[in-house]
């Protein structure tokens, strides 16, 4: 398609969008006045730009809600959980096998990978925080390295991938045209990739640091973290206590601290089996997989509030799913109308976002740009995957991780043909980028905030430390994918 002056206005605001982020700014802003500009200056209509925005929106919406919906019931699983107090007897069997620093370090960090895996780091941190940390202390590890380790688990390595809940590898996959299951697996492989790397790094940097179990600094350390946490535990404890009995309480814990746990593993297994099975190797394509999480994440949210709250449960499930839309859209809303402007690079939603008849021709504005410069373009798949990746750590600088996923896929799309590359190793590399960074590893202003409050370090001193063993995984992965695949 011949370029228009739409095409040169979505270039523009591309480059605005990637500075916007360099300093550290929302772009929801630019992002929905480029919508406007393009929708206004393709289709010679003021009038158009109004509905390009709200098409945009509405589309991204759509495309995503299966994101939303997910987030939602597994949210809403483990606020059933914590009503219990579940959540903490899944953790605290745990407890008792860290005897020395060095399981510390193995139990803190396995642990918060699978819950990550499972909840998302947001909500896993307090609890791992708050259960397995101390104990950690008293075993000789330092608080600094364990909020290293948790960070590497859970912002890093967990969410980098995404593998059970899926959002991070859909909301690629939908900006780059692919199946999810094109991204999700590789991701995957590469989250290993970094996470190790970073962890046997962090391990050497930590290893002198070390004390003995009951030293009188490490004493000192769970006096000073103990101290910040037991404000909030004890109100909490207080008000759950009076609202319920606890004799049942106790019980109904019990049974779900078992029971949840085995579900999520099973469920896990059984995913895994499947992939590797010829004969069920698609029953998960799309988004069957999430779906499949979700629905599982369903039936246990309604067993667990019945099971202790009987008829009370009419009103409780309502309220866990609507903390779990809350929590929802407080991480994600943003991402939307960055999705919305994203998708116009690509053919598949311009004809929506636009309202173009289905006879007329889409234009693909990242899409045809890229086209239409291949022949100045390096064809050097070394050079493309270290672009994707810096653009994806530059899109991490916001904070989120996930906002700069549509432009990373988008972008993976665009490239990947140009340079004899599969579009979903792009885009895993990209993925990686943005969510190592913006996820919550090496900047101070993303959810590290949570994990060094929780283990009562200085965030700004968390992120330095663990800069050099995240950029180090981050590049070994992505040269591991360009020499693999």
């Amino acid at each position: 398609m011949e370029l228009t002056a739409a095409h040169w206005l979505y270039a523009a605001i591309t480059i605005i969008v990637i500075v916007t982020m360099l300093f550290r700014r929302g772009v929801v802003l630019p992002a929905l006045i480029g919508t406007f500009l393009i929708g206004w200056i393709y289709k010679d209509s003021f009038i158009g730009g109004f509905q390009a925005v709200f098409n945009a929106n509405l589309v991204a919406a759509k495309e995503l809600f299966t994101i939303f919906l997910i987030i939602t019931l597994m949210v809403a699983l483990l606020n059933s959980l914590r009503a219990l107090g579940a959540d903490e007897k899944i953790i605290s069997p745990i407890q008792k096998v860290i005897k020395n620093a060095y399981i510390g370090i193995a139990v803190i960090f396995g642990t918060t990978y699978l819950v990550s895996l499972f909840f998302w780091p947001t909500p896993a941190v307090p609890l791992i925080c708050a259960l397995l940390v101390p104990v950690a202390i008293r075993a000789g590890l330092p608080a600094m390295s364990a909020a290293m380790v948790v960070a590497l688990a859970g912002q890093g390595m967990a969410l980098s991938s995404d593998y059970i809940i899926q959002v991070a590898p859909m909301l690629t996959a939908k900006a780059a045209g692919i199946e999810t299951t094109a991204i999700a697996d590789k991701a995957m492989i590469l989250s290993l990739i970094t996470g190790g790397i970073a962890l046997l790094i962090t391990y050497i940097m930590i290893r002198r640091t070390i004390r003995t179990p009951n030293s009188e600094l490490a004493e000192m350390e769970l006096s000073i973290l103990q101290g910040k946490q037991n404000a909030e535990v004890e109100a909490s404890a207080a008000t759950e206590n009076q609202l319920n009995d606890a004799t049942r309480r106790e019980l109904w814990a019990k049974l779900f601290a078992v029971f949840v746990p085995l579900s999520l593993l099973t469920v896990m297994v059984f995913m895994f089996y499947t992939k590797f099975n010829p004969e069920t190797s698609g029953i998960f394509n799309g988004g069957d997989g999430a779906a499949f999480i979700g629905g599982v994440a369903s039936i246990l949210l309604i067993l667990s509030t019945v099971a202790f709250r009987r008829i009370h449960a009419l009103d409780k499930v309502s309220d866990h799913l609507t903390e779990g839309f809350v929590f929802a859209f407080k991480a994600m809303g943003p991402v939307i109308p960055i999705a919305g402007f994203f998708f116009l690079g690509s053919a598949d939603f311009t004809g929506q976002i636009l309202s173009l008849g289905e006879d007329v021709a889409k234009p693909a504005f990242l899409f045809d740009l890229v086209a239409s410069a291949q022949n100045v373009i390096p064809q050097n798949p070394f050079l493309t995957g270290f672009g994707i990746l810096l653009v994806g750590i530059i899109t991490g600088l916001d904070g989120s991780g996930f906002s700069g996923l549509p432009l990373v896929g988008a972008l993976s799309g665009a490239l990947a043909s140009g340079v004899g590359m599969d579009a979903g190793t792009l885009a895993a590399i990209g993925q990686m980028g943005s969510i190592w960074t913006g996820g919550g590893t090496i900047i101070a202003w993303s959810s590290l905030v949570a994990v060094a409050g929780f283990c009562g370090v200085p965030v700004l001193e968390l992120a330095r430390k663990l800069f050099i063993p995240v950029m180090a995984g981050l590049v070994i992965s992505t040269l591991f994918a360009l020499f693999m695949w």
